[in-house]
């Protein structure tokens, strides 16, 4: 065969593109045929519930992961800044709660404090040798002390108040000023030797059967007379008259001025009574006109003991005696000259008064 009916290359090459052309042409016809066959296959199997319910998924799927895509990058991006803001927010949170929760716990610290501050001030009151609370205490233990005294006295006198504190010198030395004296309510601890329902023993009958109180014979009472406006008088009841009863042969001469009973005070007797007298004075209490003789409904009380200065406490306390007198009638007169020149005389009055103490 000579070369030139031999096929060229490029024959050849057109020839076979012809052939790739063919071939391309032929399968468009075939996917054509194939793919609507197969996806009509598959959708007719099922169904269009179930279609729609899986690009439902599908959807919200791509949806969901979309989110929190967008969340990742949304902080991604987010500066650091912000993100200590946060942080610094957090904290100040957290030790905003903890404040809150130490300020919710002061009160009970300070509960604490103020219960442990009570215990020891009371510790200390019980305690303490010096300083004011150990006055404070030593007052009030005495305070009590004397009220606790007063209420059994009185429990034993029948009397309120149970003491009296002596104001004047008339029964001295017997009875001081400053002295605080028990007494009893009138019949209460009589002896035998008093016949009546006073509980009181005359000087005269005292006598006779050796009957002694605070110094002498007889009894020491605290009577009160009609219209008097001062303290109860404390006397010694020297001997018991009758109404119209005519005493001056009975009478001591010492204790009186008089000649006759027409010259003596209260004589004849204008009822029953005792005739009183202060052991420092010189004259009855009828005979000065102190008082008439002394009923039995006037007497107070019987005195019994006495207890030395505790009634200055009374007496510096209603004004009645200075305290620089009680100082110099109980320790003596060893105050300056020019404190004592301020000072008032001191005589025993013709009464001798009893304050109640």
């Amino acid at each position: 065969m000579d070369e030139g009916d031999r096929p060229t290359d490029t024959d050849g090459s057109a020839g076979r593109d012809e052939r790739v052309e063919d071939q391309s042409g032929a399968a468009p016809d075939e996917s054509d045929d194939v793919v609507p066959d197969r996806s009509d296959h598959n959708i007719s199997g099922r169904s269009d519930d179930e279609v729609s319910d899986e690009s439902d998924r599908a959807t919200s799927g791509d949806s969901d992961d979309e989110t929190d895509s967008e969340r990742e990058a949304d902080l991604g991006d987010e500066p650091e800044s912000s993100r200590e803001a946060v942080g610094s927010g957090e904290s100040d949170t957290g030790s905003g709660a903890q404040g809150a929760s130490e300020s919710v716990g002061d009160p009970a610290f300070e509960t604490e404090e103020t219960t442990t501050a009570d215990e020891s001030l009371v510790h200390r009151f019980r305690h303490d040798r010096e300083g004011a609370l150990m006055w404070i205490r030593e007052m009030l233990a005495s305070v009590g002390v004397v009220l606790l005294v007063g209420l059994l006295l009185f429990g034993v006198s029948g009397v309120w108040p149970p003491m009296v504190a002596v104001e004047s010198g008339s029964m001295e030395p017997n009875m001081q000023v400053g002295d605080l004296v028990f007494v009893t309510e009138p019949g209460r601890l009589a002896p035998d030797a008093a016949e009546n329902g006073v509980g009181v023993v005359t000087h005269e009958v005292g006598q006779e059967v050796d009957y002694r109180t605070f110094g002498s014979y007889g009894s020491v009472m605290i009577y009160t007379p009609p219209g008097r406006t001062g303290s109860p008088i404390i006397h010694r009841a020297m001997f018991h008259v009758t109404e119209g009863e005519n005493w001056y042969d009975r009478a001591d001469p010492e204790h009186h001025n008089a000649v006759d009973c027409g010259s003596l005070a209260n004589c004849p007797a204008p009822h029953d009574g005792y005739i009183t007298l202060g052991d420092n004075n010189g004259a009855y209490d009828q005979a000065s006109g102190l008082s008439p003789p002394v009923r039995a409904e006037w007497v107070n009380g019987v005195a019994r003991l006495r207890v030395p200065y505790l009634g200055y406490i009374r007496l510096i306390a209603t004004g009645q005696v200075e305290l620089n007198e009680a100082i110099t009638r109980t320790v003596g007169s060893a105050l300056p000259a020019a404190m004592e020149s301020g000072l008032p005389a001191v005589d025993s009055t013709p009464a001798s008064s009893a304050t109640a103490a």
